[in-house]
């Protein structure tokens, strides 16, 4: 059997997430609310000014319930590690952490500064397009002529999130409702992410990883950027590449339905990744 643990990423947040593991680790919390300067519980379980909506406030938040449900489950589990591991964006940098990659202070550091600099971001606008494969979907942008529209996320065989900018993604949901699609959601963003619009975000993070030492998986984690497992030399130069390209997490599911006896379980708030894989494995 190989056991599989996934980490979810933007999305899964939600009001009072935490509130079952913030007691069990209190140096942990302490340690948080040093580095961010607020109080992380108070950002979980209370959501004051509607934060954990706000990316710079949503990425340590996720990073922190995933890391502390992730310590919860090796405990559960009497601390045997997974086999495999993978994050969706954000959470793959719980996968690394899961893995020994970083300790929980410098991931979280990471992630502070990583959504620091997308929410800096304006102008750009995400949407999730329901029902037609990714092929259908590139034939619909070149037929339609949005060239400036790029794949940011996929995410399973029927459901893909495309970036550009807001008035392309406005003027794309005619084309993609005409062409069959379920399902045309705007996302609730203010930048392009995972496209060429975060080439900047993604050069200004790579200077700030430049310093960070980072230590050899402990056991296979599978990167958003390629779908095949790190190595320690490629890390820093794939959480770069991550922020300005495609999330491929249907191939990266597709990685880990191939080994032996694949048990997959996602560790964070909420049930989105289970359900896409889920969709994943009827696709196959």
């Amino acid at each position: 059997m190989s056991r599989i643990y996934v980490f979810p990423g933007q999305g899964s947040q939600a009001k009072g997430m935490g509130h079952d593991c913030f007691e069990a680790f209190p140096d942990l919390v302490r340690e948080a609310d040093d580095i961010l300067g607020y109080s992380i519980v108070d950002l979980c379980l209370e959501n004051p000014d509607e934060k954990l909506g706000q990316t710079q406030f949503t990425q340590p938040a996720l990073f922190t319930v995933n890391a502390l449900m992730y310590l919860q489950r090796m405990q559960a589990a009497s601390d045997m590690p997974p086999d495999f591991a993978a994050g969706h964006s954000l959470g793959e940098y719980n996968a690394l952490f899961s893995a020994g990659v970083f300790d929980f202070a410098t991931g979280l550091r990471l992630v502070q500064r990583r959504g620091e600099i997308m929410s800096r971001v304006e102008g750009g606008g995400m949407a999730a397009v329901i029902g037609l494969a990714p092929d259908e979907i590139d034939g619909v942008l070149k037929d339609a002529g949005f060239s400036d529209i790029d794949i940011a996320n996929l995410n399973s065989p029927k459901q893909t999130v495309i970036s550009g900018s807001k008035p392309d993604i406005e003027a794309a949901q005619a084309a993609f409702e005409a062409a069959g699609a379920r399902m045309y959601v705007i996302l609730k963003v203010s930048g392009a992410f995972h496209s060429r619009y975060m080439a900047e975000s993604a050069a200004e993070f790579a200077d700030y990883l430049a310093d960070i030492d980072f230590m050899p998986p402990q056991f296979p984690v599978i990167a958003n950027y390629s779908a095949q497992p790190y190595d320690n030399a490629a890390v820093r130069d794939h959480l770069v590449k991550q922020i300005d390209n495609s999330v491929r997490w249907t191939d990266t599911i597709e990685y880990l339905l191939d080994q032996a006896d694949p048990q997959i379980e996602e560790i964070g708030p909420g049930k989105v990744l289970s359900s896409l894989v889920r969709q994943i494995q009827r696709g196959r």
